[in-house]
């Protein structure tokens, strides 16, 4: 009788199992069997989400946001969880919220979501690698940023979805206009291939200017974060500050050819067109000097100007964006990611770190029934032009044009390359910053190797 009540409840566990996989309704993943948090709270902690986060609901949804809601409650459902993306600690703060709780874990469970320069203290404090959790090499996780989460062989952090692109060129058409420069052609150059570090050099000089003849310039050629300047004109070069050698070493490189070529021309072409910093001015002075109209160019990020509330929004000028320039060693247009990553503390089981790889990943599928191709869109028509739009910001989120920059595997770029060396490049020599701190720079990359 023994064996008969056991092999039934052995049948009911199976046609159990049996009938959870058959729930997912039309569209949505499988099922994973064995799954179960037993009711738990499953935190997915950002750093501007607020406290409410995604348990926040409209009143009145949309079609696609009651998709949405549908398919996380049916995770929670299946699962046997509660899964809330929320705040954690603010931008400055995450890193010593996730280095606390790896410190000393309470029991709960967590993710974290960081900003890419905390990713190496992270990994220091105690972050799991996600290799043998998730398949890493799946379409979803994106690969660029996958190189500066990766420390000897292992991935630590990941990224769901395309790069957001971050530095490219803005232009104030009016000033253009003024300059008697046709702001379409620099799309046109862009689309062309042929709108390079030359090109540039000849609008700059064009548009930096004395208007009312009292011996000072008026106009400028170009404005805004002249370290990101640097920064991207040795990528566009096909540099870099840091790169693996042939035996997976980091190393610094920021003395090749090809880097101090760049270098040179961004300190050069900022000193000759670039709108100097008034006296005890802010350090992010630019912003809304950009905005007050005697600037051609802008050199800045992305979500300065794309993004809803963004810092151009009340701009009233009309402004359009491309790509920075290629440099004559380079071969396309590129931005350097800087995506915010998601670690796992390395506090869990084996099993239990799986679990969380894995909902995570459900967590960030496209809603089911609504994965549209130019969702990306949003409201950035609102901002700009078409051609800023689906020329320069749909082109720099492609794969091709995103580079990693492995100064994030040590740090951020301002402790990193920023102190001492890029903040000094404007008044000195940078093959005399580069030779002063180049023990410096060894000694992190030993440390990062483990020799």
């Amino acid at each position: 009788m023994k064996k008969l009540v056991s092999l039934f409840l052995v049948l009911a566990m199976l046609l159990v199992s049996v009938a959870a996989l058959a729930e997912a309704p039309e569209g949505y993943p499988e099922v994973r069997e064995g799954v179960d948090f037993g009711g738990a709270d499953i935190y997915i902690l950002d750093y501007w989400s607020g406290d409410v986060g995604s348990d926040a609901r409209a009143e009145d949804p949309t079609e696609e946001q009651a998709a949405l809601y549908a398919y996380r409650d049916w995770l929670n459902e299946t699962y046997n969880c509660h899964i809330v993306q929320k705040q954690g600690g603010d931008w400055g703060s995450q890193i010593t919220e996730f280095t606390n709780f790896v410190a000393a874990p309470d029991g709960s469970y967590r993710l974290y979501i960081l900003e890419p320069g905390s990713v190496a203290n992270a990994i220091k404090a105690g972050a799991r690698a996600w290799d043998d959790l998730v398949d890493l090499s799946a379409e979803k996780w994106n690969k660029q940023d996958l190189g500066f989460t990766t420390k000897q062989g292992k991935a630590y952090g990941v990224y769901a979805g395309e790069a957001e692109p971050r530095q490219c060129l803005y232009f104030n058409k009016k000033v253009l206009e003024d300059a008697g420069i046709d702001w379409n052609e620099i799309y046109d150059m862009q689309e062309a291939g042929t709108w390079t570090w030359d090109a540039l050099v000849e609008l700059l000089a064009k548009l930096t200017r004395d208007t009312d003849g009292d011996g000072i310039n008026d106009i400028y050629g170009i404005i805004g974060d002249n370290t990101d300047f640097l920064i991207i004109s040795v990528f566009s070069n096909g540099g870099a500050f840091f790169a693996l050698d042939d035996e997976g070493k980091l190393q610094p490189v920021m003395n090749s050819d090809v880097a101090m070529e760049a270098l040179t021309w961004a300190k050069e072409t900022w000193l000759n067109y670039g709108a100097p910093q008034p006296a005890d001015a802010n350090w992010d002075w630019y912003k809304n000097a950009w905005k007050q109209g005697y600037c051609g160019f802008y050199m800045y990020q992305t979500y300065g100007g794309f993004n809803d509330n963004s810092e151009m929004a009340d701009m009233a000028d009309q402004w359009g964006c491309v790509a920075f320039p290629i440099g004559p060693k380079g071969n396309t247009y590129v931005h350097v990611v800087s995506d915010n990553i998601t670690l796992i503390p390395d506090v869990y089981d084996d099993q239990t770190a799986a679990n969380l790889a894995f909902i995570y990943d459900m967590w960030t599928n496209p809603t089911p029934g609504y994965d549209d191709e130019n969702a990306w869109v949003g409201n950035k028509l609102n901002y700009t032009d078409d051609r800023a739009v689906y020329e320069t910001y749909a082109m720099l989120r492609e794969a091709d044009h995103s580079a990693f920059n492995m100064t994030l595997a040590m740090g951020t770029n301002n402790d990193i390359i920023g102190n001492g060396f890029l903040w000094n490049i404007y008044g000195n020599d940078p093959a005399a910053l580069i030779e002063a701190q180049m023990p410096v720079w060894e000694g992190l990359c030993n440390e990062f190797n483990g020799d």
